[in-house]
C-alpha cells in the first residue's frame, strides 16, 4: 500500500479506513511488523544506533559526546588477560576486534541479516500458504531459483516484496572476468 519512511507511510494509512483491521504494517529493514500508530519513539533509530538502557540511566562514565555506552562483558579469565595486555587497555581492544570483525564479515552480515528480515515478512504474510516451508529452506539455504519456484503461486505482490526484501540473502553470481 505504502513505501517510504515512518512519516510517509503514517500519511498514506492516514487516508485509509482502518476501521475493517486486518492491515499489517512491516518495517522493510528489518522485516518485523511494527503497530500502527507508531509506538513512542518512532520513527525508527538509525540501524547502527544503540537502544536506550530501559530504567533511568545513572550519570554517566566515559566519553558520552563520543556515544560511548557503558556495558556489561562476560569473559573468561584468560581473555581478561589478554585484553589488559593490550595497547590501550581491554575497551581499546574490544573496539578494534568488533571493528575488524564488522569489515571482515561485513557481506555475511548482510546476507544473514536479509534472509532474516526476509523470513520475517515471509513467516506473516506467508506462513499459510502453500510450498511455505518449502521456500522457508530455499531462504536459509540461499537458493533464490528453488525459493522463487516455490513461491510462483502466492500472490504477486507478495512475491514481489518478498525478493525485494531477500536481494542481498543470495550469493551474488560468479564473475565471467
Amino acid at each position: 500500500m505504502a513505501f517510504g519512511t515512518y512519516d510517509e507511510v503514517a500519511r498514506a494509512l492516514s487516508a485509509l479506513d482502518l476501521s475493517a483491521g486486518g492491515l499489517l504494517v512491516f518495517d522493510d529493514a528489518t522485516g518485523a511488523q511494527v503497530d500502527h500508530p507508531w509506538p513512542a519513539g518512532y520513527p525508527a533509530p538509525a540501524e547502527d544506533a544503540v537502544p536506550a538502557p530501559a530504567a533511568a540511566a545513572a550519570p554517566s562514565v566515559g566519553r558520552p559526546r563520543l556515544g560511548v555506552v557503558a556495558r556489561e562483558v562476560t569473559l573468561l579469565p584468560r581473555h581478561w588477560t589478554w585484553l589488559a595486555q593490550q595497547p590501550g587497555g581491554a575497551s581499546a581492544a574490544l573496539r578494534r576486534l568488533v571493528d575488524e570483525a564488522r569489515r571482515t564479515h561485513a557481506e555475511r552480515d548482510g546476507q544473514r541479516q536479509a534472509t532474516e528480515r526476509a523470513y520475517r515478512f515471509m513467516s506473516a504474510i506467508g506462513g499459510g500458504f502453500a510450498g511455505f516451508e518449502e521456500a522457508s529452506r530455499a531462504l536459509f539455504a540461499h537458493d533464490a531459483q528453488a525459493l522463487a519456484r516455490h513461491i510462483a503461486a502466492w500472490p504477486p505482490d507478495v512475491q514481489a516484496h518478498l525478493v525485494w526484501l531477500a536481494r542481498d540473502a543470495f550469493d551474488a553470481a560468479p564473475s565471467t572476468d
